[in-house]
């Protein structure tokens, strides 16, 4: 698959051949879906909690006697039938997190970069950094990217991830003050930031090394 290579500027500076065993492949939607899934059932806390009558703390005793009184039959106050009472089978905490199959993660990622791709939601730019830091260079430069069509304030907003070649510290930080731009390193991809993200930015060098880490080990 042939896509154009864009400068920081928006200007068109050369094509790059981008493997087909990653970005264009038949979108697979079943592990799509069990991979978001897994991502958002790992990310639950699961500290929920309620009491039983036995933590309730409260007394014992029977509120009235059993016989002559006209009421139903009950034991003590904090029986669940009461207000204050105990919770029959609520929550307790648990660990909701579970595991898929690597070659069905690694599929995952592939079937949605490939969609990404196909949907022309993916825009290759030259490898750059942001020495100053600063959150105004970052949405220039996302402003450029958007070829004209979106104003900087509406370039805020687009639900962006930005895929990186490497740790850069400092374009997160000027990405820190964007609420819907992401940053992925080639090899700690999520699969949630992926597929609802309306584009992707995806530097030169991590296109390359996206194709590498995701085609080592396939012929096993």
């Amino acid at each position: 698959m042939e896509k154009k290579v864009y400068s920081v500027d928006g200007k068109e500076l050369r094509t790059i051949n981008l493997d087909d065993n990653v970005f264009g492949l038949p979108v697979n939607e079943d592990v799509i879906y069990y991979a978001i899934t897994n991502e958002l059932a790992n990310k639950r806390v699961g500290t929920a909690c309620t009491k039983t009558r036995a933590e309730v703390h409260g007394s014992n005793a029977k509120p009235y006697k059993q016989k002559g009184t006209g009421n139903a039959r009950r034991g003590d106050k904090k029986s669940p039938i009461n207000v204050g009472g105990g919770t029959i089978f609520g929550p307790k905490p648990r660990d909701f997190s579970y595991s898929i199959p690597r070659k069905e993660k690694r599929l995952a990622m592939k079937s949605i970069l490939s969609l990404q791709a196909q949907a022309d939601r993916l825009t290759v730019v030259e490898d750059f950094t942001i020495e100053s830091g600063k959150t105004k260079d970052l949405v220039k430069i996302l402003t450029n990217l958007s070829k004209g069509e979106k104003p900087a304030e509406e370039a805020k907003s687009t639900r962006t991830v930005i895929l990186l070649k490497d740790d850069d510290s400092r374009i997160k930080q000027a990405g820190r003050n964007l609420p819907n731009v992401y940053f992925l390193s080639y090899n700690r991809l999520r699969a949630h930031d992926l597929f609802y993200a309306r584009k992707i930015v995806m530097l030169e060098g991590s296109a390359q090394k996206l194709s590498e880490f995701y085609s080592k080990g396939e012929a096993k």
